[in-house]
């Protein structure tokens, strides 16, 4: 682990220190920090993989109902798999 030094608004870390105490504050920010980048990586990926899947390659889910009967069918199919074992 390393250290850093960062400036923060003084509303912040109050807010902050007032949730989970002085001493808590750097769990915090690291769980936080970790749940942005986790959000922006998943950001960066959709956006580089919209598009990928084209509309008239899958006519199984040109409608919500054509999706509903895919979903089911997988299942069936995965339901015989397991009673097959």
């Amino acid at each position: 682990m390393s250290r850093t030094h960062v400036i923060l608004p003084d509303e912040l870390i109050n807010a902050v220190d007032s949730l989970v105490g002085k001493r808590g504050g750097s769990r915090f920010l690291a769980e936080a920090l970790r749940e942005k980048l986790e959000r922006l990586e998943l950001l960066k990926a959709l956006e580089e993989t919209a598009g990928v899947l084209k509309e008239e390659d899958h006519p199984e889910w040109s409608s919500s109902e054509k999706v509903a009967a895919w979903v089911e069918s997988l299942r069936a199919l995965e339901k015989e798999r397991r009673l097959g074992d």
